[in-house]
C-alpha cells in the first residue's frame, strides 16, 4: 500500500557524507617557523572549503605525560571529519594508543633563524603590538629583556645553550625522554618519523612552493592557498607577524651557535634535500646554492618558483602510496 511506504522502502538509507581522504590531518607546528601565517590562511580556507579546523590555546607545553597523550590523542580522535587539527606539539604516535594514524604536515626553518626570531619575540614581540610582549613575558627582568644577544651566546647563557638549542627535532622526534636530548638517536628517530609519518615537511625559506605542494596533496583543504597567501590584503596582515627589534649576532657568536646546533642543522639539510626532491617529482624547480661554510641567515623573501620540469613519474601513483603508509 502506497500510503505507508517510508523513505527507505523508495530510496534505501539515507546517503552517508562522503569524506575525502586522508580526512585527518595534524599540522602539530613547530614555534616561529611561520606557523602564525599557516594558521591565518587555514582559518579562511576552513570557511571556504568547510572542514573543521581544531585549534589549541595551549602555546607552551610540547611535551605531554603518558596520560595527557591519551587525552589528546581521544579528544582529537573524535573530533568531527575531515579535520585539521594544530598545536605546537611534539609528534605523537597515535597508533601507540589505539588511534589511527592522521597524516602529519609541518614547516620548518633554518634553525640559527628560527632560535634569533625566538630570541627577539619574546622580548620585543611583532608589529601587531609593541606591548604583546610585556602580556607574553612579564615576570622577564628588564637587564634580561635587554640582554645583548652576543653575550648570551659567548657567554654561555641558559637560554642561548643546549639543551634550549636542541628545539625542531623534538617535534619529529616525538614524546619519548630521549627525544629532548641533542644526540644521534634522536635526530635518527626524527627522520625515520619524518619519512614514515609526514606527507610534507616544507622549508620556510620556499613557502610559496611548501603552499603549492599543499594544494597539490591535500586539495579539499588547502586549494586557492596560493592565491590566498598572495592577496595583498593578506600579505598586510601577514606583515604583522613579523618580530620587531631583531639584531645580527657578530660572526664569531654565529659560528658558535652553529656548532651547538650541528644536530639540528643535520636535519634541517636532510628535510631540505627531501622537499627538493619532492619539487622535482611534482615539477617545481629548486634553485641550487653552493653549500657556504655557514648557514645564509635571514634569507629576504620567499624564493620565486620557476617554470616546471617534465617528469615521467605517475605522480597520482605516488600520492596514493603515501596515503596508505
Amino acid at each position: 500500500f502506497v500510503g505507508n511506504s517510508t523513505y527507505l522502502d523508495d530510496h534505501g538509507p539515507p546517503p552517508q557524507k562522503v569524506l575525502p581522504f586522508p580526512s585527518q590531518v595534524v599540522y602539530n607546528r613547530v614555534g616561529k617557523c611561520g606557523s602564525r601565517t599557516v594558521v591565518l590562511l587555514l582559518r579562511i580556507l576552513s570557511e571556504k572549503h568547510g572542514f573543521n579546523l581544531v585549534t589549541s590555546d595551549i602555546h607552551n607545553k610540547t611535551r605531554l605525560t603518558k596520560n595527557e597523550q591519551m587525552e589528546l590523542i581521544k579528544n582529537i580522535s573524535t573530533a568531527e571529519q575531515p579535520y585539521l587539527f594544530t598545536r605546537h606539539v611534539h609528534f605523537l604516535n597515535f597508533s601507540r594508543f589505539g588511534g589511527d594514524q592522521p597524516v602529519y604536515i609541518n614547516i620548518i626553518r633554518d634553525p640559527v633563524n628560527r632560535f634569533l626570531s625566538n630570541y627577539f619575540f619574546r622580548r620585543f614581540g611583532d608589529w601587531r603590538g609593541e606591548q604583546n610582549h610585556m602580556i607574553r613575558t612579564p615576570s622577564m627582568r628588564q637587564e634580561e629583556r635587554y640582554l645583548d644577544i652576543n653575550v648570551c651566546i659567548l657567554e654561555n647563557y641558559p637560554e642561548c645553550s643546549n639543551p634550549r638549542l636542541f628545539y625542531i627535532i623534538p617535534y619529529f622526534c616525538g614524546q619519548h625522554p630521549r627525544c629532548r636530548e641533542p644526540g644521534e638517536w634522536a635526530l635518527e628517530r626524527a627522520k625515520l618519523n619524518v619519512n614514515e609519518n609526514f606527507l610534507l615537511v616544507g622549508i620556510l625559506e620556499e613557502l610559496e612552493d611548501v603552499l603549492l605542494l599543499l594544494e597539490r596533496f591535500l586539495p579539499h583543504y588547502f586549494k586557492d592557498v596560493l592565491s590566498i597567501y598572495k592577496n595583498p590584503e593578506h600579505r598586510k596582515l601577514g606583515n604583522l607577524t613579523v618580530t620587531v627589534k631583531k639584531t645580527v649576532p657578530s660572526p664569531e657568536a654565529i659560528q658558535i651557535l652553529y656548532q651547538r646546533m650541528r644536530y639540528e642543522y643535520e636535519f634541517y639539510y636532510y628535510v631540505k634535500e627531501q622537499f627538493h626532491l619532492l619539487k622535482r617529482k611534482f615539477g617545481l624547480k629548486s634553485h641550487i646554492r653552493k653549500p657556504r661554510p655557514r648557514p645564509e641567515f635571514f634569507i629576504p623573501s620567499p624564493l620565486e618558483t620557476e617554470e616546471p620540469i617534465d617528469d615521467e613519474e605517475d605522480d597520482e601513483k605516488w600520492l596514493e602510496d603515501i596515503y596508505k603508509r
